[in-house]
């Protein structure tokens, strides 16, 4: 059976959920893995049964307390972020306390200290105007892949292709309902290899025909920012040429 990278993460997710609610229920504490994948495993079911977010955000909160894991996991384990397919589609969802709000011990074994100094925002080389079409806020992760993003964004795909938000790292930008903003996008770095996020590159960024392929992918799923790109372009055919990408100004 042939899955997407996301669906392959997905069920090794469940999986890892699975193994954590047998060894609760023999009456095992969780450690970190454990606990963070049945959190995340209960906001995913969740969205599939059609919860909102808030909703969903609530039911992973109450799956576990500080008596269900180990010692050190709680001062651990403050957020965890999980991409979830709600109705409307598909979210980032963080999971602020997940174990309730508690006091913790910033001193505990594996605890994080962050650093005093603020590590500033890379400077942007392409600045793109980008509209949330949806009726709920959209929220993007600093690495995130932008030309993969929710699809009911509304921006120039092509222009954003091989880059990320130029914010810090850990951090994320968010569009509002119908709110129209600008952001700032720097390359991707290292081997620049894109696994996963959508399923519209899958592997390296700068490879022949990579970018014209992710187009069409896009474009036969319907995301915004596209069809302009490939105006009198045929889908099933070659790959684009860069003169076929740059008609309209968009490469």
């Amino acid at each position: 059976m042939p899955l997407t990278p996301t669906e392959r993460d997905r069920l090794l997710l469940f999986t890892a959920a699975e193994l954590a609610r047998a060894r609760r229920a023999r009456g095992l504490r969780l450690n970190v893995p454990e606990a963070t994948a049945l959190i995340a495993d209960t906001v995913c079911e969740a969205a599939r049964d059609g919860l909102r977010l808030a909703d969903a955000l609530e039911r992973g909160r109450g799956v576990l307390g500080p008596d269900d894991v180990l010692p050190g996991v709680v001062d651990i384990v403050t957020e965890i972020q999980v991409e979830a397919v709600f109705e409307d589609g598909t979210r980032l969802a963080a999971i602020s306390e997940p174990f309730g709000p508690l006091e913790r011990d910033d001193c505990a074994p594996g605890a994080v200290l962050p650093a005093s100094d603020t590590v500033a925002a890379p400077d942007p080389v392409v600045i793109l105007t980008v509209t949330n079409t949806a009726a709920v806020p959209v929220s993007v992760t600093s690495h995130f892949h932008f030309f993969e993003a929710n699809p009911r964004l509304d921006f120039d795909r092509a222009a954003a292709y091989g880059l990320r938000l130029a914010v810090a790292a850990g951090s994320s930008t968010r569009f509002d309902a119908g709110a129209t903003v600008e952001v700032g996008l720097v390359p991707v770095g290292g081997d620049r290899i894109a696994i996963g996020f959508a399923g519209l590159v899958d592997g390296p960024l700068d490879a022949p025909g990579a970018k014209g392929e992710a187009l069409r992918r896009a474009a036969a799923c319907g995301y915004l920012g596209v069809a302009a790109d490939l105006t009198g372009a045929d889908l099933t055919g070659a790959d684009l040429t860069d003169a076929e990408l740059t008609e309209g100004g968009r490469a």
